[in-house]
């Protein structure tokens, strides 16, 4: 874990320090507690624009026409669901928490995808998949909760095929003033405040910033998913660089 440390500073940010968990467990239990109320949130703590950045990563993928996609860390299932417009065979949602997929599969089945979109219970870093057996794989806001980001990458690289296509999307810092300064002082104050009297989850929404904070973004993220199995890897910042979008191919 000390090697992890030193290459992904996030590994040591998780929601309850007191905890004798791990992280990976702690992340489960939180996004369980907050499963329900985690989409109203999510949409209005982004004031919305975090739907035009899913349908960006979408794009990315449909460069290479894919007919399976997997989508790690799903959560509720939204980028998952936006990847339907592809019309593939296939989309398969992977994530620890179940009760956030409890939320997911009654999105999907009200929108009659059930017959493309499967949701599943997994570990993104030990993923029960063959080598190579997806066209495409995607990320919403997830990587920044492994327990251990380069396995988790590793996992990535190994069950997309040769030729496909990876697209993550991540919370970032803006960098230009005035925009730097606002952003922190709504992740610092602002966020928290909302997320805990919304979700009733005392440290969900203090979590979040500390680890958006904490994560190797930018160039030093490309290099990690270089080192994980990935080629061409680039990002791009969108909104001002409140998140970015990287993507890369195998």
């Amino acid at each position: 874990m000390q090697s992890e440390n030193i290459t992904n500073p996030a590994a040591n940010v998780v929601p309850d320090a007191g905890s004798n968990l791990s992280k990976k467990a702690q992340v489960a239990d939180m996004f369980n507690n907050i499963a329900g109320k985690y989409d109203f949130l999510n949409h209005f703590l982004s004031l919305g624009i975090d739907k035009g950045w899913r349908k960006k990563a979408i794009r990315e993928i449909q460069k290479v026409q894919p007919k399976n996609i997997l989508d790690v860390a799903t959560g509720t299932g939204d980028l998952a669901i936006a990847a339907a417009a592809l019309k593939p065979d296939k989309i398969t949602g992977v994530d620890i928490a179940e009760q956030m997929l409890a939320v997911g599969r009654t999105k999907i089945s009200e929108k009659q995808l059930q017959g493309i979109i499967t949701l599943q219970t997994g570990d993104s870093e030990a993923m029960p998949f063959s080598d190579n057996s997806f066209d495409a794989v995607t990320c919403a806001y997830g990587v920044r909760n492994f327990e251990n980001l380069e396995k988790g990458l590793k996992e990535m690289s190994r069950v997309m095929r040769p030729g496909g296509k990876l697209a993550i999307l991540e919370f970032s810092k803006p960098q230009r003033f005035p925009v730097k300064q606002l952003y922190a002082f709504y992740f610092r104050y602002i966020l928290p405040t909302l997320g805990k009297m919304v979700s009733k989850h005392s440290t969900a929404y203090t979590y979040l910033p500390q680890s958006v904070m904490a994560f190797p973004e930018g160039k030093v993220f490309c290099d990690t998913l270089t080192r994980c199995g990935f080629k061409d890897a680039k990002a791009r910042p969108l909104t001002l660089g409140i998140t970015t979008l990287y993507t890369a191919t195998k």
